[in-house]
């Protein structure tokens, strides 16, 4: 079966983004493993403000993988893209059985949050940025019960960055 992994830029003090949306202070001055991670994937699940986010940026994300937008509010997407609006558990449940790679869970935080209260991620993938925000959009909210996880692997980068592999127990 297929795994859903969250993997995200966190900061030290849990923020994934700034206090007025803003990510610029996420690495890019290299690759920080997501070459390998790219090729373990053939699809991204995301929620609608990030579909709408990734939408401006361009394609570079996603233009090889196959897209799931969660949305409530949208009503159509671009050919090729899913959206997935009712019965998220037994969608998404569909989705791990077909054939293919893993999943990546890229966001945003009602999405993950959705998704750990049905306990559907497989794995977490952080990325550790260390900065202090201060302040923004906090990874975890609105999660309903504690959620134990097992550290699988631990990777430092000359940046400061540290990135935490934890498997759902």
């Amino acid at each position: 079966m297929r795994k859903i992994i969250l993997n995200l830029a966190v900061s030290l003090d849990g923020f994934i983004e700034g206090p007025n949306g803003e990510f610029d202070w996420c690495f890019d001055d290299q690759d920080y493993g997501m070459s390998d991670f790219f090729s373990r994937i053939d699809s991204i699940f995301m929620g609608r403000k990030s579909y709408e986010l990734v939408k401006k940026m361009g394609d570079e994300l996603y233009k090889d993988k196959k897209l799931y937008v969660f949305s409530n509010t949208l009503n159509e997407l671009a050919p090729g893209e899913q959206l997935i609006k009712n019965n998220l558990p037994e969608e998404v449940m569909k989705i791990k059985q077909s054939p293919g790679k893993d999943i990546w869970l890229f966001g945003g935080a009602s999405l993950v949050a959705s998704f750990i209260n049905l306990q559907l991620i497989d794995e977490f993938m952080l990325a550790v940025h260390p900065i202090i925000l201060g302040g923004g959009k906090p990874l975890f909210i609105n999660v309903k019960s504690r959620t134990l996880l097992k550290l699988q692997d631990a990777k430092t980068f000359s940046s400061g960055l540290v990135q935490l592999i934890y498997t759902s127990q």
